[in-house]
């Protein structure tokens, strides 16, 4: 009986999940320094219909420090999210979480791996334990158009 109620309060934490596959034409270092670098960061991240210097990061990088991303879009909404960096290992692997400062309940875990690669790095972005499909689904999205500016950042 204790192991069932376990098993299914596992699985609602675990949630929809979303992993993106990416092969970026630089090598492990310069992509880990595009996440971990904040004046980096800024030059890539964000969504395509974001106002012109309105992006801001601040990163501690390293187990247990704590990292704010913020921006606003073209029509003024303003979004920020951060969370707490649980694993990093240079130029091959970021864990952290993942909260919007709107719904600070919905934290989600996210995971990326470098790994070098004839051409540069396959990156492998897991980003687990949304709230719901809708919010996966959204993420999706919003993740692939961040990927579409890092690739070329790091290019």
């Amino acid at each position: 009986m204790v192991n069932t109620a376990a098993n299914a309060a596992e699985r609602t934490i675990e949630g929809p999940s979303l992993t993106l596959t990416r092969r970026l034409r630089a090598r492990p270092e310069k992509v880990f320094a595009a996440w971990t670098q904040a004046e980096q960061l800024v030059q890539w991240f964000g969504p395509p219909n974001m106002k012109p210097a309105t992006l801001s990061a601040e990163l501690d990088v390293r187990a247990g420090g704590r990292y704010r991303i913020s921006f606003t879009r073209d029509d003024g909404e303003y979004f920020e999210a951060g969370g707490i960096y649980r694993e990093v290992v240079p130029n091959e692997r970021l864990v952290f979480t993942w909260a919007w400062h709107s719904t600070p309940e919905r934290e989600s875990l996210v995971t990326i791996t470098l790994k070098p690669d004839s051409a540069g790095t396959l990156m492998i972005f897991h980003h687990a334990q949304f709230f719901d499909e809708t919010a996966r689904d959204n993420h999706q999205r919003g993740w692939s158009s961040f990927f579409d500016k890092l690739e070329s950042f790091v290019a």
